[in-house]
C-alpha cells in the first residue's frame, strides 16, 4: 500500500512541470561580483585518494517554482523532512539511508539556503556523497551552483572523519535533482571551466538535456544521465547511477542502470526508459 501512495504521488509529478518561456525572466548577474564571492571558496587542498560526489537538491516547492503544485505535504520547499525529493520514502535522504551500499556519516544544517548537508561513505570503496537540501525558494541560486562546480568556478573543502574531502568543483561527480528551473528563469553568467578537469555530471529534472546543455557547452563536462522528457527525479535513478559509477563502468552502463532503475518504479517500459535517460 505504501509503495502505492508513492507511484502515485510520482505520477502526479510527472504532469507537474510547468515551464515558461526563457524570455519571460532574464537575471542580470554581475560576473565580476561572483568571480570574487565564489573566490572565497576557491580551496584545493584535499584527499586526492578520496572520491566526491557532490548531490545538489532544489527541494520540491509548490509556491516558488514554476510547477503544477503536488500535495501540500511534500511540495513545502522550507521543510527537508516531508519534501518529495529528500524525506519521502523516494527522496535522497530516506532512499541512501536505507541502502546497503552507503552509510550515512554525518548530518547538518548549514544555513537558510542549504537546509540540510548529508555526508555518505560507501561501504567498501573510498568515495563519499555529499548532499545538499537547497531550500525550494533558492532554486536559482541551486542551479547556478550545480553549474559554477561542474565547470570549476567554485570549489571547496569538508571536514569528515579526520580526512578533508572535496566538495563542489573539487568533486569527481556533481549531480543536479530537481525541477528545472531553467524553464522558468534565464542565466547569463557564463560557465566557462576554469582548470581543464573534466568533470562528470547527471542532471535529473525535466528535459534537462535540451537546458543544460547549452550552459555547460564551454564548461568541458561528460555528461553520463541527463533527460529528454518529462521525469520524476527521485533517488532511485541517481542510486543506481551511482552504483555503476562507482563499479568504474562505462557511460553507458550507468545509463542502463538509471533506465533500468526508472522503469522498475516508473512502470513506464524499459526503452521508454532508455529514451527518457541519455548520454551526450
Amino acid at each position: 500500500m505504501k509503495n502505492e501512495v508513492f507511484l502515485i504521488l510520482t505520477l502526479s509529478f510527472l504532469i507537474s512541470c510547468k515551464g515558461q518561456s526563457h524570455k519571460k525572466a532574464i537575471h542580470n548577474i554581475n560576473t565580476e561580483k561572483v568571480v570574487s564571492e565564489n573566490s572565497k571558496t576557491l580551496n584545493t587542498k584535499f584527499d586526492a585518494k578520496t572520491n566526491t560526489i557532490h548531490i545538489i537538491v532544489a527541494l520540491c516547492d509548490n509556491k516558488y517554482q514554476g510547477i503544477v503544485p503536488v500535495p501540500k505535504s511534500i511540495g513545502n520547499g522550507q521543510d527537508p523532512k516531508n519534501n518529495l525529493y529528500w524525506g519521502t520514502a523516494y527522496g535522497i535522504k530516506t532512499y541512501f539511508k536505507r541502502s546497503s551500499e552507503w552509510i550515512l556519516i554525518q548530518q547538518e544544517k548549514i544555513d537558510s539556503l542549504i537546509l540540510e548537508r548529508l555526508v555518505f561513505k560507501h561501504q567498501n570503496k573510498n568515495y563519499f556523497i555529499v548532499a545538499d537540501a537547497y531550500n525550494g525558494k533558492n532554486i536559482k541560486e541551486a542551479t547556478e551552483t550545480f553549474l559554477r562546480s561542474s565547470s570549476g568556478i567554485i570549489k571547496d573543502t569538508l571536514e569528515v572523519n579526520n580526512k578533508t574531502i572535496g566538495i563542489l568543483g573539487n568533486s569527481k561527480l556533481v549531480a543536479y535533482i530537481g525541477h528545472d528551473g531553467l524553464m522558468d528563469f534565464n542565466l547569463q553568467e557564463e560557465f566557462i571551466n576554469t582548470d581543464n578537469n573534466i568533470r562528470d555530471v547527471i542532471i535529473l529534472a525535466c528535459y534537462s538535456k535540451d537546458f543544460f546543455k547549452p550552459h555547460l557547452e564551454k564548461s568541458n563536462v561528460n555528461p553520463l544521465v541527463w533527460t529528454t522528457g518529462l521525469m520524476a527525479p527521485e533517488a532511485y535513478t541517481i542510486h543506481d547511477a551511482i552504483t555503476g559509477y562507482v563499479k568504474d563502468e562505462t557511460n553507458d552502463e550507468i545509463r542502463i542502470r538509471a533506465a533500468k532503475a526508472y522503469h522498475k518504479y516508473q512502470k513506464c517500459g524499459f526503452n521508454a526508459a532508455k529514451r527518457l535517460l541519455v548520454i551526450n
